[in-house]
């Protein structure tokens, strides 16, 4: 059976490089990219693109309806950094998009979708260490508390309505081919940045602060092993824990310098330090490992590796 996907929010750090792992997948004309703006000229330039405000229902409803949509990817959202900054508009964005499709779903205008949740649901309360599948959820961000919510909205619809809605709680993801997105991991994309431009970087996270992390291609391959998995296998309709490597931004450094001698990096930790000390240091990923299969293969030596090699090629 012949796919139609919808990728919403297809211009962010995820969207992008999804839309085209899609494409290169399924075929150009299969994949429909939309977001609010224009992406990378290699999204813009690789298939169809529609403008489109994700929170809308009737453009939704419409694009849906109009191109007999089979699945649907909704990564639009307002991130952790960014989020606190703006509270209601990151709530209406966060939520409104999701109920919007989950309600879509309900109709049976798709038959299956991704939504992406974060390592943000979990809080000060949340075991720090190899944080377990079902434990403390006390977000202390509005990111957090939206990414919470809407995995009670996609259990929900899934048991109520049957809504085949799939979803990973994504840790920091860090990519060479977009900008860093207002994440309080993205000093792991930006440190990469100015490594190479200027030799130096000033960190918004102490030293010493363990996150979980993972390569956007471990990411990509995830989410697509994901939505090909059986829908029987799944144990987990709120959200996979899902993980591949953890580090401080002091690691980090050390694995730069490496390949960068001269590389210097100091600290000066702002209110992102906060909503990083509210995180786990690590996660247990088990379930998703069982039920799909999963397994990564980017460590901290072969990402640095192949960050600095993509940003000097491409750069």
């Amino acid at each position: 059976m012949s796919k139609t996907i919808v990728i919403l929010g297809a211009c962010g750090q995820i969207g992008t490089e999804l839309t085209l792992a899609l494409r290169s997948r399924y075929g150009s004309e299969s994949v429909i990219a939309s977001d609010i703006r224009e992406g990378t000229s290699e999204l813009m330039e690789s298939g169809p693109f529609v403008t489109l405000d994700a929170t809308d229902f009737k453009a939704l409803e419409e694009l849906f309806t109009t191109n007999q949509v089979t699945e649907v990817y909704l990564m639009a959202a307002m991130l952790s950094a960014t989020a606190e900054k703006y509270p209601a508009r990151a709530w209406e964005l966060n939520m409104n998009s999701l109920l919007h499709v989950l309600e879509l779903g309900r109709m049976g205008l798709y038959t299956k979708l991704f939504w992406p949740s974060s390592i943000a649901v979990f809080g000060p309360n949340t075991p720090k260490e190899n944080t377990p599948q079902s434990t403390v959820t006390e977000p202390s961000t509005v990111y957090g508390i939206s990414k919470k919510a809407g995995e009670g909205w996609a259990a929900y619809y899934h048991r109520k309505y049957g809504v085949d809605v799939r979803s990973i709680r994504y840790p920091g993801l860090i990519s060479w081919k977009t900008q860093p997105g207002g994440g309080t991991t993205d000093y792991a994309v930006d440190i990469f940045h100015q490594a190479l431009k200027t030799g130096s970087y000033e960190c918004f996270l102490r030293e010493d602060t363990a996150l979980p992390m993972m390569y956007m291609s471990d990411a990509i391959e995830a989410t697509l092993q994901l939505m090909d998995a059986p829908a029987g296998a799944l144990s987990v309709r709120t959200s996979y824990n899902l993980s591949a490597l953890s580090f401080t931004p002091a690691e980090l450094t050390r694995s730069i310098t490496a390949y960068l001698p001269d590389f210097k990096v100091t600290y000066v930790p702002d209110s992102r330090q906060q909503i990083a000390d509210s995180w786990p240091q690590s996660i247990d990923d088990s379930q998703a490992r069982k039920d799909w299969g999963w397994e990564h293969r980017y460590d901290l030596e072969k990402l640095t590796g192949e960050m600095l090699r993509n940003l000097r090629e491409n750069g």
